[in-house]
Parts: structure tokens; C-alpha cells; sequence
């Protein structure tokens, strides 16, 4: 017989709790944090939760994932109640919703709700939101002594939308690539820089950066009117710890569901709170096109050497000058322009701006096949090919743009 001492092991420290009327109704819930966190979780009912979370017991927590369906609505000051309790004791708040209206949902995240996840969980989403809300940022002072970034609502960003005038000419890429240059700009006080993706039915800003689309960006564009520097950063993600980008929602709907006023809203917020905001546009012009276009410095249109665009540049233009619109704002931008030595295209070139009456002013040469694969990886340009031509040519215009604004801003200043 062994004398050997039994060992006893200690039970792993609990780092989060699920907080719910009745767990077992979210079962997939249960799989998700089990093979998120193994043993280091708890369950709280919402009786419960509000009074341990103000206990010394739940210092050790980092995250709650509060979980609600629509019979759970009429205890919305019981999960407020939950949410402040959380906050104030500096513990991030996943909210898991199964047909819950997006007034209870919008609300719940003004008061203090980090993420949103829908239920059924979508495959890897709940370990997505709590990898995000464990590595966010907070808006205060870090340990050595550097400020976080967080809305300040005292700058004057550029706003810079990006608009194909014809299928395929490269806006989104372009767009995408453009604010990741300007985000990288300098090393020492780099810019702060926001990516609004506004083709809300084929957006595609999100599939470039390999980031998720949420139900907060429609819940956001919905609300305006009741939108606040928190709750628009709330709809933001980031890549890469420096790009800011508002996502297009994850379902389409009607461009026209949205108003001028709500986008004049969303602008500006961006705008007083950013250094750059690069706007990706919808191919189709609609009633708030105009607000966009008012609202920018520099209007960036792609096109290509063809007859669609040729022909959808002279439409733009008739159309822009016959409303007196400020169709000088726009600069065109021609993708997959010929080479150096092609003279013969350079010919085809200069008859296409003098045809149209136009000035062609950015040359991006073809990137070739690399330019759609590094697309496919959800990776900017200059992260996977670094040395490709059109990535050189991008990386020029945003030091050009920024040499631009750093002289205005001297200019302004003296």
C-alpha cells in the first residue's frame, strides 16, 4: 500500500461567467465556453449576478457574457443593472441575443455592452468577441505613462471618399489600401485614420482585412440621432491596432434606408475624432451621395482605359454640373494604366482625358494576380507584398495626401 501524500490540485482560477435566466436554454453557448476556456468559467443567474459582481470574489473576472432572449425584455433594468455592476468594476460585457429588438439591443450597448454576438452562435464568433474585448484598448492612461487612443471630438480629419464609376476598377482596394498607408505614415505620432465601408449591400472593406461584420454597425446607422462618440467607436473595429474601420452590416439593405442626415451624422462624428477618413462608396449614386461629396476634400474616382468608364465619367460629370455640384472636388484615378515603355497606351491615355474633358492625375499600374490574393488573405498590400508596383504607387499618394494636409494644417496655424 502506498503512504505516498495524495496531491491535491487547485481548482483553475474562474476568469468569466455566463450571466442568464437558464444556461441550459443556450446550449451552444455552453460548447463555446467550454472549448474557449475549459474549466476557468462560472454560471450566474441574473438574481444573482449583480450582487457577486460587486464582491472582492469577482476581481479575478475578465469578461461576462450576458445571454437574453425576447422573453427576457421585460427585465431590462435587471441586466442594466448587471451591465453598470460589470463596468464599474472594470469587467468587459459580451451580450448573446436570440431575438431581442434592436432598441433593447441598442440601448444595452450605450449602457456599457463591449460586444455583441448573435445566437445561434455563428462558427468561432464567441472566441472572435472575447480574443477583441480581452485586446482592446481602453480609453485611459497606460502603464507608461502613453495615452490610449480614444474620442476626443477636437480634430478636423480629411474626408476622403473613394468611388468606382464602373464594375471592377479597384474603389474597395484602393480605399483599403489608401487608409493602411496613411495609418503607417510615420512612425512618431502616426495619424489616426477611420475606414467607413458605405456600399451597405456589396461591401466588401471587411473581406479585405479579414474582419467579421456585426449587427452593431446597422444598430448604429439606424440611431443616429441618439449616437454618441462611444457608441460610434462601439461600432468600429480595428486592424492591425491602427486602422479604424466601420464594416458594411452584415445583411443588405436599401441604400436608401439610410438618410443624408444620417450619413452627414456618421461623417462628421468620424471626422472630428480622426485624423483621415477614407469613405468607400457604392458604384451607385444615391440621395446621400451628394452629402458625401459636399462633405469631402478630395473625391477620389477610379476608372479604367475602357468604354464603360469612359462613358459613366461623362454621366457623372453631366449630372454633377447640371445640379452645380462641386464636380471639381473629383480626382480620377485610373487603375491598371500602362506601363512606362507602352507608349501606344500612354497615346490612349491622353485622347481618353481630352475627350472627356478631364484630368488624370493618379496612374496606378496592374498589381497583377498578388493584388487579388493578398485580398483573399484579408491583408493590406504593404503587409504581403510590400514591393509590389501598385502598392509603391498607393504608398506615394498617401505621402502626397499627407504632405498636402501637414501644410495646411502649418498654413492654418500661422
Amino acid at each position: 500500500m502506498s503512504t505516498s501524500p495524495v496531491v491535491q490540485h487547485d481548482p483553475p482560477p474562474i476568469v468569466a461567467c455566463t450571466i442568464s435566466r437558464d444556461v441550459q436554454i443556450f446550449d451552444l453557448l455552453i460548447e463555446d465556453m467550454e472549448a474557449a476556456l475549459g474549466d476557468s468559467w462560472g454560471d450566474l443567474s441574473f438574481d444573482d449576478a449583480a450582487a457577486f459582481l460587486s464582491q472582492p470574489e469577482a476581481r479575478s473576472l475578465q469578461f461576462v457574457t450576458i445571454a437574453m432572449d425576447a422573453n427576457d425584455e421585460d427585465d431590462l433594468t435587471k441586466v442594466s443593472e448587471i451591465i453598470s455592476t460589470a463596468k464599474a468594476a472594470k469587467i468587459k460585457v459580451i451580450l448573446i441575443a436570440e431575438d431581442v429588438s434592436p432598441t433593447v439591443l441598442h440601448q444595452l450597448l450605450r449602457e456599457g455592452g463591449d460586444e455583441f454576438v448573435p445566437y445561434p452562435l455563428p462558427e468561432n464568433e464567441l472566441a472572435r468577441a472575447i480574443e477583441r474585448v480581452l485586446t482592446a484598448e481602453e480609453p485611459t492612461v497606460a502603464t507608461d505613462g502613453t495615452k490610449k487612443f480614444k474620442p476626443t471630438g477636437d480634430r478636423s480629419g480629411v474626408v476622403i471618399p473613394v468611388h468606382g464609376l464602373a464594375g471592377g476598377t479597384g474603389a474597395t482596394m484602393m480605399a483599403v489600401n489608401l487608409a493602411w498607408e496613411l495609418a503607417n505614415i510615420q512612425k512618431d505620432d502616426a495619424p489616426k485614420v477611420c475606414l467607413l465601408d458605405l456600399d451597405f449591400q456589396f461591401g466588401t472593406a471587411s473581406t479585405y482585412l479579414d474582419l467579421p461584420r456585426r449587427e452593431a454597425v446597422l444598430e448604429m446607422l439606424t440611431d443616429t440621432e441618439n449616437m454618441d462618440s462611444e457608441a460610434f467607436m462601439q461600432a468600429l473595429l480595428t486592424f492591425g491596432e491602427k486602422l479604424f474601420v466601420l464594416t458594411s452590416p452584415t445583411d443588405m439593405i436599401p441604400l436608401d434606408m439610410i438618410t443624408p442626415e444620417d450619413i452627414e451624422r456618421v461623417i462628421e462624428m468620424a471626422r472630428v475624432n480622426f485624423d483621415y477618413v477614407i469613405v468607400d462608396m457604392p458604384s451607385t449614386m444615391v440621395e446621400w451621395s451628394q452629402t458625401v461629396l459636399e462633405m469631402a476634400h478630395v473625391y477620389f474616382a477610379m476608372i479604367e482605359l475602357d468604354m464603360r468608364s469612359a462613358q459613366n465619367t461623362l454621366r457623372i460629370k453631366r449630372a454633377l454640373q447640371s445640379e452645380d455640384l462641386p464636380f471639381e472636388k473629383i480626382r480620377f484615378v485610373l487603375n491598371r494604366a500602362p506601363g512606362f515603355t507602352d507608349l501606344n497606351g500612354k497615346s490612349r491615355v491622353k485622347r481618353l482625358s481630352e475627350s472627356l474633358g478631364i484630368a488624370i492625375e493618379v496612374l496606378l499600374p496592374d498589381g497583377g494576380k498578388p493584388v487579388m490574393q493578398s485580398a483573399d488573405h484579408g491583408s493590406p498590400m504593404a503587409e504581403g507584398i510590400p514591393k509590389n508596383p501598385l502598392r509603391k504607387e498607393i504608398l506615394k499618394l498617401a505621402t502626397s495626401v499627407h504632405e498636402v494636409n501637414q501644410a495646411d494644417v502649418v498654413d492654418r496655424r500661422a
